[in-house]
């Protein structure tokens, strides 16, 4: 077979550094360390500072580095390895350190493509639930659940016309459906301002969104669009609804 142009395509510099620099996190430095300047590091490992700034960026991106104004770039721990099973955690949570809390809920309208999944009118309002969770005391996620009226019919019932205890009734309720099941799809994105507000992030960076299908009665029960930060997670999938930690370099390497 013939070379293809793809074959020819030098490493970027600041691709190469990365690796070399990823390597020397691992051994030379702690987790939490603050790292040397830009201009001893550009002068350490002999490269113009542009390119060391690119390197610097990619680490970041991938969680390996944090980069503070006014503390500077300081070494990572490992992503939290978050569980995204199928029981009943996703309604109640974990630990009380470790669970989904109810933030707030809203009666509107869901956006076109949420709306065609519920097949439910455009101008149709929802219960749309706002919900954080958390993980040792951090917000790893935001997420919009979106519920129609037929899917919780007690809930008309419930004295709690909108706010965090709005929210914890229709997530009740839900529950008190009995699900047949769900599916779910992962995908790249960026933080939407509220999204990044929630979990101190950068309106743009880079996020990871779940999005779970609750099937009930043979049609779609509810729809949850999850934002987790891209930066600090990875997710795990069971049925176990553990939580993993990874504690060493050689969990972060093989996960």
């Amino acid at each position: 077979m013939g070379t293809t142009q793809l074959e020819t395509v030098q490493e970027p510099k600041y691709w190469h550094l990365k690796t070399v620099l990823s390597e020397a996190l691992d051994s030379d430095f702690a987790v939490g360390e603050i790292l040397p300047n830009e201009r001893e590091l550009a002068a350490r490992f002999g490269v113009a500072r542009a390119t060391l700034r690119q390197a610097l960026e990619q680490l970041e991106l991938e969680g390996r580095l944090h980069r503070r104004r006014g503390v500077g770039t300081t070494v990572a721990p490992p992503r939290v390895g978050v569980a995204v099973s199928t029981g009943r955690h996703d309604w109640t949570g974990g630990e009380a350190d470790e669970a989904w809390q109810s933030v707030d809920c809203e009666s509107a309208p869901a956006p076109a493509a949420i709306a065609a999944t519920l097949n439910v009118g455009g101008e149709e309002p929802l219960h749309i639930v706002r919900r954080i969770r958390l993980s040792h005391g951090q917000v790893v996620a935001a997420e919009l659940l979106y519920v129609p009226s037929s899917s919780v019919p007690e809930l008309s019932g419930i004295d709690a016309p909108s706010g965090a205890a709005r929210a914890r009734n229709v997530v009740r309720e839900l529950h008190r459906l009995g699900l047949d099941g769900q599916d779910r799809s992962v995908e790249l994105g960026s933080a939407r301002a509220d999204d990044a507000k929630e979990l101190d992030r950068l309106p743009g960076a880079p996020v990871l969104v779940v999005t779970t299908r609750y099937l009930a009665a043979g049609g779609t029960a509810a729809v949850s669009v999850a934002t987790y930060r891209a930066d600090t997670c990875r997710l795990t999938f069971g049925d176990s609804g553990d939580l993993e930690i990874s504690h060493s370099a050689e969990e972060r390497v093989a996960s």
